[in-house]
């Protein structure tokens, strides 16, 4: 459904207040989300309102997913949040989030190609849940925490593994361009219910090659959100990829990477499948 074409369905039949026909007039998810609470309230009753009768519903096959935030401020990640990931590389549980980054500038959506770059050898897809900040927030306990999220959509933290190791740190190889498939939903919470009993997996060429639930999460969203703003103001349309379960490519054996013409999918309960070729 195009949210914006169908809001101009109810505004013209007067089934819309003043105050929410000003929201027909943002230019994207991001500036919709910045009217906090309300923007997801005006967005249910128009999908309750219009049901399947607007002419605002497109068949899949015509549309073209761009990322769900196209242009967040931030995308802050979470290293070594699952304890199954922990475990295949004998490294200890985390007793704090371990925060890194990756560039907007690596933002792509559902079907669009991840470009292999010819500096590196050894790229690796991993499957994550991401969490897409509502409204903005600083100091934030667990529970206003919650109430900051405006909901969830699936990430794939693609990273050349020969450069973040070589580098010691890992904005380099996570952030190179391409490197952050998102999409092709934004599921709020009511819809999907508990985010941390979802089943996470990723498949490559149909191989699955991560399978898991977040329930094995070291640390919860609520969590992850509440730990971060300590330090980080969050603004609307923040993405906060939460981190990657077992069965990476680099930590298998033998290894597997990336290669062109592969197509990998992330799949997450509740929320849809992000398909990525590579080229």
């Amino acid at each position: 459904m195009d949210l914006l074409e169908a809001g101009g369905e109810l505004a013209a039949r007067g089934e819309l207040s003043t105050p929410q026909e000003e929201l027909l007039g943002t230019p994207d998810l991001k500036s919709w989300l910045s009217r906090g609470a309300e923007s997801i309230e005006v967005a249910r009753r128009i999908g309750e309102l219009l049901k399947e009768s607007s002419k605002a519903i497109y068949p899949r096959e015509d549309v073209r997913f761009l990322p769900p935030i196209p242009n967040p401020e931030k995308i802050i990640c979470i290293g070594l949040n699952y304890r199954d990931h922990a475990e295949e590389q004998n490294l200890s549980l985390p007793q704090n989030p371990l925060i890194f980054a990756k560039f907007p500038s690596s933002l792509i959506g559902c079907d669009d190609e991840i470009e292999l770059p010819a500096i590196s050898q050894k790229v690796d897809p991993e499957a994550e849940l991401c969490v897409v900040m509502l409204k903005r927030g600083k100091e934030l306990s667990p529970e206003r925490a919650r109430e900051a999220i405006a909901g969830y959509t699936i990430g794939n933290d693609v990273s050349a593994r020969d450069l973040q190791f070589s580098d010691k740190q890992w904005v380099r190889g996570k952030s190179c361009d391409t490197f952050a498939p998102c999409g092709p939903f934004l599921v709020t919470e009511d819809e999907i219910g508990d985010p941390h009993q979802l089943n996470i997996e990723l498949s490559v060429n149909g191989k699955v090659q991560q399978s898991s639930n977040t329930q094995h999460l070291i640390f919860d969203c609520y969590t992850l959100v509440s730990y971060i703003s300590q330090s980080i103001t969050l603004k609307t349309g923040d993405l906060i990829f939460t981190g990657t379960p077992a069965g990476v490519g680099v930590f298998r054996k033998p290894p597997v990477f990336l290669k062109k013409g592969d197509v990998v999918e992330v799949s997450i309960e509740k929320i849809g499948t992000l398909r990525n070729p590579v080229g």
